[in-house]
This record gives C-alpha cells, structure tokens and sequence, in this order.
C-alpha cells in the first residue's frame, strides 16, 4: 500500500494546474532575470539617445550626409535597378533611414555591452533587495490574513462585547494595513 502526501492528491475534479496556483501564491514574483532586463532596457534606449546625438554631432560636416547619400544610391543601384521616379525616393528615403536606424542602433548595442558588467552587478544587487521587500510584503499578508480570518471566526460566536471589542480591533487592523512596497508603487 502507498501512501502519498496531501498536497498530491488529486481528485477528478481538481486540475495540477489549480494545485500550482495555489503553491505559487505566495511565490516572490521578483527575480535576477527580470531585474536585469529592465536594466538592459534603460541601457538601450539611453544607448539609442547616445546615438541619436552622435549622429547629429557628426552630421554637421557634409562628410557624413555624402557618405549617406553615396551608400543609399549604392544600394538602389544594385537592389533596384529598374525602379523609376517617385517609387525610387522612397526606396531612397527608405534605405537612407534604414542607414541611419542602424548606426543608431549600433552605437546603442556597443553602448550596452560596454555597460554590461555595472548591469550584471546592479541587477543582482536590486533582485536581492526587491526580493527581500516582497518576502516582508508577502509574509505580513499571510500574518494579516491569519488574523482577520481568527476574529472572523471569534465574531461568529462572540457577545455583544465582544463583537464591540473585536470592531475595534478590526478598524486598528485596517488602519495599520500592509504597505505595498515602494518599487512595485512606482512600477505603475
């Protein structure tokens, strides 16, 4: 005869889907992956404003916007050879953005790289104190939710008294309630 655990018992009207979520519910959400990304993130749109201002620097020569225009007529030449008039300036407009996109995104990219190492460390560094924020958060929430569901239980067979007594208690609870955690306030 096998005996299994309690929590892995299944019946036919339960799902393993319905267990998780019930394990996961008290999970912290925070972790060193997703730190990280939103720090690449920053780093990359920063990386693209970087670019996007070199670029500009640079185009005050005319050096820079002939080269452009000698590589967009390159392209047309060789990719489009048979396109005329106006469809061929817009494939110009087009290449010509598409050339300019790209040296924006590649100074974003070298940008990022260089600023990898600080985002390993700092990304480390903010999942292991959000992480330590939100066990604080979620484990005073089991504690209040313990507490409301114990006077909920003493009120179903309490006294006037003590309904007036556990009222009060009720509104301190209320008025002391579990604080969200600052990051997550300024995620929204």
């Amino acid at each position: 005869m096998q005996i299994s655990a309690v929590q892995n018992y299944i019946t036919p009207f339960t799902s393993q889907s319905n267990l998780q979520k019930a394990d996961n519910k008290n999970t912290n959400p925070v972790s060193k992956a997703g730190e990280k990304s939103k720090l690449v993130t920053a780093t990359f749109i920063a990386g693209l404003g970087l670019g996007a201002k070199l670029l500009f620097e640079i185009l005050d020569g005319d050096f820079v916007v002939d080269e452009l225009s000698k590589g967009t007529d390159k392209i047309l030449e060789r990719n489009h050879k048979n396109v005329k008039g106006g469809r061929r300036a817009l494939y110009g407009v087009g290449i010509f953005g598409g050339l300019v996109m790209m040296f924006i995104g590649g100074v974003a990219i070298l940008y990022t790289l260089f600023k990898s190492p600080k985002i390993n460390y700092e990304g480390n560094i903010n999942a292991h104190k959000h992480s330590k924020d939100m066990d604080v958060y979620i484990k005073s929430n089991e504690a209040e939710r313990e507490l409301y569901t114990q006077m909920n239980d003493k009120a179903k067979s309490a006294t006037s008294e003590e309904k007036a007594k556990l009222q009060e208690q009720y509104m301190q609870m209320q008025m002391a309630k579990n604080q969200i955690p600052q990051f997550v306030k300024d995620m929204k």
